[in-house]
């Protein structure tokens, strides 16, 4: 059986001893299911559970972040029109390998303000952005495939994509066209 499933079932649970389905009782009844569980798990033997929902809770507020810092950037530009921008189409090299990957990817970027992806190559190893203000092409592409894209591996699994971005210095192909 799933720990994420017992977790599940314990918030569940809790729900109905507090006599209360609300949406805060059923996060309380979570939080104290992942403790419960946490501190059992040496009966049960080793599991991902615990590492892939730190990833997942980190993922998230990592994005929250990143939403939070481009709504300020755009608002900067409404707010002084007489900004200098620089907008810009730009090739971004994709180490993320499978359809719900690539899909959250771009997706992401999408709901980024400042940011919409445009399209994928059709051998789905570039993707398509444009970016409301670049200043410089290769630092845009570090920053989409440090922060994005290497999240949504580690969280997915993909150590190879994983592993890649600890390895390499740069985080992109260096032959990607403009």
């Amino acid at each position: 059986m799933s720990v994420l499933f017992v977790n599940v079932m314990l918030a569940l649970t809790w729900g109905f001893l507090t006599g209360s389905l609300t949406s805060d009782t059923l996060v309380e009844g979570f939080i104290i299911g992942y403790l419960v569980l946490w501190l059992a798990s040496p009966l049960y033997g080793p599991t991902t559970y615990f590492r892939k929902f730190r990833q997942a809770v980190s993922f998230i507020l990592f994005f929250l972040q990143e939403l939070v810092i481009a709504t300020f950037r755009v608002a900067r530009v409404v707010i002084d029109p007489n900004l200098n921008i620089c907008p810009a189409i730009i090739a971004v090299p994709l180490d993320v390998k499978t359809d719900l990957q690539i899909t959250l990817l771009a997706n992401l970027v999408t709901l980024t303000p400042g940011t919409l992806t445009l399209d994928i190559s059709d051998d789905r190893r570039i993707m398509y952005v444009h970016a409301m203000h670049v200043e410089d092409v290769e630092q845009y592409r570090q920053e989409i495939k440090q922060g994005f894209e290497r999240r949504i591996g580690e969280l997915f699994g993909d150590r190879e994509s994983a592993s890649h971005y600890s390895k390499s210095g740069d985080g992109f192909h260096a032959d990607t066209p403009d």
